[in-house]
């Protein structure tokens, strides 16, 4: 069973999967907001995005990715999500690694000042 959601400043996430070495979770976006630009030292990261449009930042790349497509980040890779839409758009992350907390994130830019 899913848990709650879990409320941030560019929108919320639930975690739908947790195991040993990943992770599955829905990450729902709201318009005009992005996660921070950020990096995880024991995770990658594969986003398919189920409802879009999600702008994506890997490495230094940026593109506008649409419903059904999908993206992989690689572990310790600076990467971002972004709404640049006026919907709220879905996201499903599979996490791959050998530690899944939320505290394995360096952070580079973000736009609430949340501690790197």
């Amino acid at each position: 069973m899913p848990e709650a959601k879990v409320i941030r400043p560019w929108g919320a996430y639930r975690s739908l999967l947790l195991a040993d070495k990943h992770q599955v979770k829905e990450l729902f976006v709201e318009p005009g907001r992005r996660l921070s630009l950020q990096s995880h030292e024991h995770r990658s990261e594969h986003w398919v995005v189920v409802q879009g449009p999600a702008l994506i930042t890997v490495g230094e790349q940026e593109k506008l990715f649409d419903s059904g497509e999908h993206i992989f980040i690689p572990c310790k890779t600076r990467h971002r999500l972004a709404n640049p839409g006026q919907k709220q758009i879905k996201i499903i992350e599979i996490q791959l690694g050998s530690y899944l907390g939320e505290d394995d994130i360096t952070r580079y830019a973000d736009d609430y000042q949340r501690d790197t």
